[in-house]
């Protein structure tokens, strides 16, 4: 039988604020909370939706393990109070995953399978540091050169494409500034408020002369990463991080960090029937693959690829969410594609805001949605590089 494809719509798009690992305010927060906490905002945003509606919950998670673990997803959905009829997945491909997530979760709607859909993604760096627990390479990885890119450190790809394509030190500096300066304006003019949930956090404090653990509670409500504090002169001090003659330092890299982002996507019969307002349409994605040792420059031959899918010309793009793993990367994708530099991440990205690597793509989602919105633009891009040699770009357009 042959489906009719249908358009699938974003009616909620939320996430928590995002963390600094392993020491900021996150730091003792379990990631399916977080995640409780982004689906919880994402309901509260559609008050009219049944939740016994929604068919499943696909999550992306980058490292799957401890925390996060044991398909963290079905348990979020319980823990957030939806009813046991609610499915839960946990997908990963890395950094992409939150984005690979909504897709999966669109596809689902668009292919007439659901009418209603939770996507999203959390990620405690904190908790679960880069490459889990226990990383255990295949042994056939050391057999030739020819995979031996799948082993490089993160820092290592970007110090290789920062010299493949030229990219200097200074250059990285300016671009890692100018993230602070983006982030730190947008927070200072409350652009991050339609799209963040605040976060409650519990802190337990030992009273020894009560014998007793008192309860501190916090309201959190900004991104902790943006500092005020840098320069190009402080981030000129830095010594690089992963090779001894290199130009990637912690300061033009993304920052570790914790966070959740949640999306709610329904099919135009569960807008009329729930009586929903759309915030955007899910119009494509794509995936494509680079050589493992250059995987910062993955977005370079995926945005094409989900520009022709939507039959769209990245001049049409207004908003362009490209995640900045390392400004090297980022830049290096910039200039191969010609990228208008005022429309990548005008809000600032992941060298300020950070990086929680599975959610990343659920939050930038959000971002990019609620942005469109408030600027009266029609289309925007959530792009990002992925670890072994990938790339992933989602297009979305304001309704």
């Amino acid at each position: 039988m042959t489906r009719q494809v249908q358009d699938a719509y974003i009616v909620a798009a939320t996430r928590t604020p995002v963390g600094k690992a392993p020491k900021g305010s996150l730091r003792n927060v379990r990631p399916d909370d977080l995640l409780v906490a982004a689906l919880r905002g994402a309901l509260a945003a559609v008050p009219t939706l049944d939740p016994a509606a929604i068919e499943d919950a696909i999550i992306g998670c980058a490292m799957p393990e401890g925390e996060q673990g044991l398909n963290f997803a079905r348990m979020a959905v319980l823990y957030a109070g939806l009813p046991s009829s609610v499915g839960g997945a946990t997908v990963n491909r890395f950094c992409s995953s939150g984005l690979n997530a909504i897709a999966i979760a669109a596809d689902r709607i668009r292919v007439g399978e659901a009418d209603v859909m939770i996507a999203g993604g959390a990620e405690s760096m904190s908790m679960v540091p880069m490459s889990g627990n226990k990383p255990s390479f295949n042994a056939r990885l050391f057999e030739s050169n020819e995979h031996l890119g799948i082993a490089y450190g993160m820092g290592i790809t970007a110090e290789k494409v920062a010299a493949q394509w030229r990219v200097s030190r200074e250059a990285q500096d300016q671009f890692a500034l100018a993230s602070h300066q983006r982030a730190l304006a947008a927070q200072g003019s409350g652009a991050f408020g339609d799209e963040i949930t605040p976060f409650e956090i519990v802190d337990r404090v030992p009273d020894l002369a009560k014998g007793e653990v008192a309860l501190r509670r916090r309201r959190m409500e900004q991104d902790e990463g943006p500092r005020a504090d840098t320069s190009l002169e402080v981030l000129g001090k830095l010594k690089p991080a992963f090779a001894l003659k290199g130009s990637v330092t912690a300061g033009n890299s993304s920052q570790m960090s914790d966070g959740a982002g949640a999306l709610i996507l329904v099919s135009e019969t569960a807008l009329r029937r729930f009586n929903l307002t759309p915030l955007a349409r899910f119009v494509s994605f794509a995936v494509r693959g680079v050589p493992p040792e250059i995987m910062g420059i993955g977005p370079k031959e995926a945005i094409p690829a989900a520009l022709r899918s939507a039959g769209l010309q990245q001049d049409d793009l207004s908003w362009i969410e490209l995640n900045e793993a390392f400004a090297a990367q980022a830049l290096a994708v910039i200039d191969s594609l010609g990228l208008d530099r005022e429309r990548v991440n005008p809000l600032g990205g992941a060298i300020a805001l950070g990086h929680p690597l599975g959610a990343t793509g659920a939050i930038r989602a959000a971002t990019v949605i609620h942005g469109l919105r408030r600027r009266a633009q029609r289309y925007g891009m959530v792009t990002m590089c992925v670890g072994t040699g990938m790339g992933a770009a989602g297009i979305f357009e304001r309704v």
